[in-house]
């Protein structure tokens, strides 16, 4: 099974504008995603679906998630506004006031989980988020099982952007999942650049953003002395798919931009990709 995932859209940054460069950015990556070669079963944004939580960049997102010849599923973000998005997608699951839910495909459940604070950047999980996460995860322990938030809850080394390994939410999140020994692994968002984590027996992906990226930068930063160094880069805009190989989650990270070719499979390279297949046992 092929997961898609796209994160940090931030739709409405450029209120008003019909060629808003988030749009064009995103919709240059559904279309790789709906022409390309790995067309995924499934895609999921991790949050910050847009940048101001407003009913019209909600509707735009719509908009452009209407091309996908795949299922879209959604979690939210901290510049999204549940109240504007529910309104939009009512379709989409609300647990005891948080958009959290459960998907069930191939064989493989998939949570979405609401790690979203209003007025905060970082992230929240409350004691009721975590009841209903240890709940949903007690339910079954032997299916293969994925968490899709959109916050990180390891520490990445961007200082302006980390997660504190010792912050409550992330106290709260591992307490949930401590005894759930088929989580195979959490995709998550919000930083904006690719990583992956080891993280309490299982793997963290962080999914770069459609929208513009941080600028990879692990020196410490002082808020009371702006440096001039450079924050926001415009790099292709970028996606993630999850391969699930029935054991484990492999994720890859790519862009939507071109890729210049250096070799195709010809008569040339046929003897190179008989030896290497031929070399696995049947």
């Amino acid at each position: 099974m092929l997961i898609a995932q796209v994160t940090d859209i931030h739709l409405g940054f450029d209120r008003d504008n019909p060629a808003e460069f988030n749009r064009k950015r995103l919709d240059q990556v559904l279309r790789h995603l709906n022409n390309g070669p790995n067309r995924p079963d499934l895609l999921i944004a991790t949050g910050d679906l847009t940048e101001h939580g407003d009913a019209a960049s909600y509707r735009q997102l719509a908009n452009a998630f209407s091309i996908c010849s795949f299922p879209v599923h959604m979690c939210l973000g901290n510049h999204d506004i549940r109240s504007n998005f529910s309104a939009q997608f009512p379709e989409l699951p609300v647990a005891d006031g948080f958009v959290q839910y459960a998907l069930e495909v191939r064989g493989v459940r998939i949570l979405m989980l609401d790690t979203v604070e209003e007025g905060r950047h970082g992230g929240a999980f409350c004691d009721t988020r975590a009841k209903w996460l240890r709940s949903t995860l007690a339910q079954d322990r032997n299916t293969p099982t994925i968490i899709a938030m959109h916050h990180p809850p390891v520490e990445i080394g961007i200082a302006w952007m980390n997660t504190h390994p010792e912050e409550q939410w992330v106290s709260n999140f591992t307490q949930a999942i401590q005894d759930a020994p088929n989580i195979k692994g959490i995709m998550c968002g919000h930083v904006h650049r690719s990583a992956a984590v080891p993280w309490h027996g299982t793997a963290v992906a962080i999914c770069s953003s459609t929208a513009a990226q941080v600028t990879l930068d692990l020196n410490p930063i002082d808020p009371e002395k702006p440096d001039n160094r450079p924050m926001i880069i415009a790099d292709q805009p970028a996606y993630a798919l999850h391969f699930w190989n029935g054991r484990e989650l492999v994720s890859h990270f790519d862009n939507a931009g071109d890729h210049a070719m250096l070799a195709k499979y010809d008569v040339y390279l046929q003897p190179l990709i008989k030896q290497l297949i031929g070399e696995r046992p049947n």
